[in-house]
C-alpha cells in the first residue's frame, strides 16, 4: 500500500509567470506588428470592480491606432524588452526552478499572415530564452497570450475566419522548429475559456464583424482548439522530448444555495467552463456542450478533419487560478453569469480569496483528467505602497501562505501536482484593466498607470518570503 505525500516532490517546479504583452513594451520596435494588447486602454473613470476588457468595434479598433490623446500602458509595459537581464537577475535571486512567459505572434508575424517570420522577432527570443536558462530557470512558454495580430481582426474576423487556423499552424510550427532545443514546455493558448471577460483580446473578433457574436464566440474557439491540436500533433511527431499543454482560467462556481435548482445550473456553468479541457485532454466533443449549444441557439461548424484533428490530445493540464464565485438557476436562466461570494474577503477589484477553492479545484480536474497537472498563474494584485524604499506586503504574504498549503494537501489527496508558477512575480500591466497599479509581484516596479516614474526595481519584503519558501521547497511558510 502507497504511502499518503508528506509534502512537495523533490522535483517540484517553483515558478513565476508573465505575459509578453504586458511586460515587454517596445511594441512598434524591430519590425512588430500591432496586435490587440496594443490598443488595450487605460481609463482612471471606471470603478474598480467595473474594469475590464469589452466587446470592440471595428471603428474602435481604427479610432485606438490613430490615437495620440488616449493611454495604452501595454505599449510600454515595464520595458523588459530592454530590461529582461536585470529582471531575470531578480527573479533567479528568488530561486524560482522555471519561468512562463509567451511569445508575442506579432513579433513573428506582424500581420499574422505572412508566409516569412520577422528574424528581428525570433532573435529576440532566442536570446530571452537563452538567458532563462543561463540563470537556472526552464522556460514554459505560451503561443498565444492575448497577442493576435490586429491585421487578422481588421482584415479578417479573427479566430471566426477559418484561415486563421492555418496562420496560427504556421507560426507555431515556426517556433517549435526555432527553439524546440531550449522550450521543452509548452501552453498553446493561455486561458482558452476565457471567452466573455477577455473575449475581443482572445479571439479578436470585433462584433460588428458578425452577425451572431455568441456563435462566432464558440466557432472562434473550436478553430483555435483545431489549430492547437494540430500544432500538438506536429510536435508529437518531430520534437517527441517537447511536451505540450493546454490551459484553462480556473475557479470553481459553487451552488448559491443546497436546492437542486442551483445545484443544476452550477453545475452547468462549471461544465462549460471545463469543455475546453475535455476537448482538449479527452480528444472529442462531451454530449453536454451539443446541448448548450442547442439550448442557447448557438451554432458551431466542424471542417472537415476537425474530429480527426482534435484526438491529437495535450500532454498536461494547467490552469490560472484568481477567485472563486457563486451561481443559482435565477441568474443562470438569465445568463448573467455567477457573481462574487460576499462571504469571502476580497481585493479592491472584487477579486475573492478562497484558498480551499484552489485545493477543491485541482482535485476535480485530477479526478476528471488523471494528467499532470501545472499552477500556472496564482497571485492577488493590490495597491503597493513604497514607503522609505520599502514594500511591507503582509498581506500577499498570507495569500500565498495559504494558497501554497491548500496545494499541499491537494499533493497529499493524490493530485499529480508538478509545478505552481506565482503571477507577475515582478509587476506588469494588469491585463484586465490594463492599470499598474494593480500589483502583485514580489519586486516593485516605479511606473505608474501613466508611464510615468524611475522604473527602478525594489525587492518587496514578499521577496525574502518567497526565498525562504522555495529555498524549503514548501515546508518553511512562517
Amino acid at each position: 500500500m502507497s504511502k499518503v505525500p508528506t509534502g512537495f516532490p523533490k522535483d517540484f517546479l517553483w515558478g513565476g509567470a508573465v505575459a509578453a504583452n504586458q511586460c515587454e513594451g517596445a511594441w512598434n520596435l524591430d519590425g512588430k506588428g500591432w496586435c490587440v494588447a496594443d490598443i488595450n486602454e487605460f481609463r482612471d473613470d471606471v470603478e474598480l470592480e467595473k474594469k475590464s476588457n469589452t466587446e470592440i468595434t471595428t471603428s474602435y479598433v481604427i479610432e485606438a491606432m490613430n490615437s495620440a490623446e488616449r493611454i495604452f500602458p501595454k505599449r510600454w509595459g515595464i520595458d523588459f524588452y530592454h530590461t529582461y537581464k536585470e529582471d531575470l537577475k531578480l527573479l533567479a535571486g528568488l530561486g524560482l526552478k522555471t519561468f512562463r512567459t509567451s511569445i508575442n505572434w506579432s513579433r513573428i508575424f506582424p500581420k499574422g499572415d505572412e508566409t516569412e517570420p520577422n528574424e528581428a522577432g525570433l532573435k529576440f527570443y532566442d536570446d530571452l530564452f537563452d538567458e532563462v536558462i543561463k540563470n537556472g530557470m526552464e522556460p514554459m512558454i505560451t503561443m498565444s497570450h492575448y497577442e493576435i495580430p490586429i491585421h487578422l481582426t481588421t482584415e479578417y474576423k479573427g479566430w471566426y475566419s477559418r484561415e486563421v487556423i492555418d496562420f496560427f499552424v504556421r507560426y507555431g510550427k515556426t517556433i517549435l522548429d526555432r527553439y524546440h532545443t531550449k522550450v521543452k514546455k509548452w501552453i498553446v493558448v493561455n486561458q482558452i475559456n476565457l471567452i466573455v471577460h477577455e473575449s475581443f483580446n482572445h479571439l479578436g473578433i470585433a462584433e460588428d464583424k458578425v452577425d451572431d457574436l455568441l456563435s462566432a464566440k464558440y466557432q472562434g474557439v473550436h478553430n483555435e482548439m483545431v489549430a492547437s491540436a494540430l500544432i500538438t500533433k506536429y510536435a508529437h511527431e518531430n520534437y517527441p522530448d517537447n511536451e505540450v499543454g493546454m490551459m484553462l482560467c480556473g475557479g470553481p462556481s459553487y451552488a448559491a444555495t443546497c436546492k437542486s435548482d442551483d445545484v443544476l445550473a452550477t453545475l452547468k456553468v462549471n461544465q462549460m467552463e471545463y469543455f475546453y479541457a475535455d476537448v482538449l485532454l479527452r480528444g472529442y466533443y462531451p454530449g453536454y456542450a451539443f446541448r448548450y449549444f442547442e439550448d442557447k441557439g448557438i451554432h458551431v461548424e466542424f471542417g472537415e478533419g476537425d474530429e480527426e484533428a482534435l484526438k491529437n490530445t495535450a500532454d498536461f493540464m494547467s490552469f490560472s487560478y484568481y477567485y472563486t464565485q457563486i451561481c443559482d438557476k435565477d441568474s443562470y436562466d438569465k445568463d448573467e453569469g455567477p457573481r462574487r461570494n460576499k462571504e469571502l474577503d476580497a481585493n479592491p477589484w472584487g477579486w475573492s480569496i478562497d484558498p480551499n477553492g484552489l485545493r477543491i479545484l485541482l482535485n476535480e480536474f485530477y479526478d476528471r483528467y488523471q494528467c499532470p497537472i501545472y499552477i500556472t498563474e496564482n497571485g492577488v494584485g493590490y495597491f503597493d505602497k513604497l514607503e522609505d524604499g520599502a514594500v511591507h506586503d503582509d498581506y500577499r504574504v498570507a495569500y500565498y501562505r495559504d494558497h501554497i498549503k491548500a496545494m499541499k494537501e491537494a499533493i497529499k489527496d493524490g493530485v499529480d501536482l508538478r509545478g505552481y508558477y506565482a503571477w507577475g512575480p515582478i509587476d506588469i500591466i494588469s491585463c484586465s484593466s490594463s492599470e499598474m497599479s494593480k500589483r502583485y509581484g514580489f519586486i516593485y516596479v516605479d511606473i505608474d498607470d501613466y508611464g510615468k516614474g524611475s522604473g527602478e526595481r525594489i525587492k518587496k519584503d514578499s521577496y525574502a518570503w518567497m526565498q525562504k519558501v522555495i529555498a524549503s521547497n514548501g515546508e518553511d511558510l512562517d
